[in-house]
């Protein structure tokens, strides 16, 4: 029976000549970041790993080994038994765990001695994300990025998520952080992922960008929601060419109404939110929007918006901005048919870039 190897990078590449990545850490530190593409096998749960690190604390760290093996062996048989079940004698796993210590270790032992080759990623953890680090905020993202511009309601998201139906690569920071990217833009029920789990989400889908290809990366703020942007990232959309849509403000007000229609089933919560706008309104202007919510009169509280908060933004927005011009879209009316010709056009404007310097 062989030891398990020890691997020194957790790099795409590195990761890639395993058939499975196993974070075996808490469910609750899993959650909150890890390995793209990494399965949950934990050696110790939440509850278990808390119960040891109070008889570490409390008792004895003897006793603390003791415990924890027993906990350990049941829940590596539990793995055998069920997720690991099917894994044939060719298997090669790689695993970590916070810090390439006792937990994937115990576990990489136990899968060695039953044959297969079985690696432990040194540092754990810690080291992949060192790297996520580097990667994300000391070197440049190595994309062609062209920003897709325009103002709210143009239907920028749209028009990217139909680009990638197309076969254009696209980075979608708003998928990425589960967020629409305003005020208004979480999502129901779903709450953003850790900075961390959006940092690996976004060097992940960087990782698989071919650098000979334009990016196209709808245009944000430096944070989505709550996450931000990485200063590298954020640095290559600041100096992209750009493309913007445009489209009269009645249109978009109608295009805001329906792609925001479930904020009004919470009146309360929906004024909340307009409470919070920088442009801060008064209270007869809430009155007014308290008054289009009652009345089921979203187009007309979108077109408020528009005029009071969304565009001015914008304008500002756009006068601190130093990008190139690509081209300009037009889209008269947003509907799924404009949007579609949109998506084509903006498609023609990426085929007149030259292709990076080799």
């Amino acid at each position: 029976m062989t030891s398990p190897e020890v691997v020194r990078s957790p790099d795409a590449a590195t990761r890639a000549q395993f058939d499975l990545v196993i974070d075996v850490r808490s469910p609750g530190e899993f959650a909150l970041d890890h390995v793209p593409g990494a399965v949950n096998l934990p050696v110790l749960d939440d509850a278990e790993r808390a119960e040891i690190g109070t008889i570490y604390a409390q008792e004895s760290r003897f006793k603390a080994r003791r415990v924890g093996a027993a906990y350990v062996a049941r829940n590596v048989a539990r793995h055998l038994e069920t997720a690991l079940a099917d894994k044939t004698g060719g298997f090669r796993p790689l695993l970590y765990c916070w810090r390439g210590g006792m937990r994937s270790n115990a576990m990489a032992l136990i899968l060695s001695q039953v044959g297969w080759r079985t690696a432990v990623l040194a540092g754990g953890y810690r080291t992949y994300r060192r790297e996520v680090t580097a990667r994300l905020y000391e070197d440049a993202p190595g994309i062609q990025a062209v920003v897709l511009d325009g103002p709210t309601g143009s239907g920028k998201t749209a028009v990217l998520h139909r680009l990638a139906q197309r076969g254009v690569q696209v980075l979608d920071l708003e998928a990425l952080a589960e967020h629409r990217g305003s005020l208004l833009g979480a999502l129901p029920g779903r709450a953003q992922p850790s900075q961390r789990m959006f940092e690996s989400r976004l060097l992940a889908a960087l990782e698989a960008m071919d650098p000979a290809r334009p990016v196209v990366i709808e245009a944000e703020s430096s944070k989505v929601g709550q996450r931000i942007i990485p200063p590298t990232v954020w640095q290559a959309m600041a100096a992209a060419p750009q493309i913007v849509l445009a489209a009269p403000a009645p249109a978009r007000a109608r295009y805001l109404a329906a792609a925001y229609g479930g904020l009004a089933a919470d009146p309360e919560r929906l004024i909340a939110l307009l409470q919070r706008l920088p442009s801060h309104p008064g209270p007869r202007q809430l009155e007014s929007w308290q008054s289009q919510l009652a009345a089921g009169a979203l187009e007309a509280l979108a077109a408020d918006l528009i005029a009071q908060h969304y565009d001015p933004a914008y304008r500002r927005s756009s006068r601190k901005q130093a990008r190139a011009p690509l081209g300009e879209v037009a889209i008269d009316a947003v509907t799924p048919n404009d949007l579609d010709q949109a998506a084509e056009a903006v498609a023609r404007l990426l085929a007149r870039l030259a292709p990076p310097p080799q």
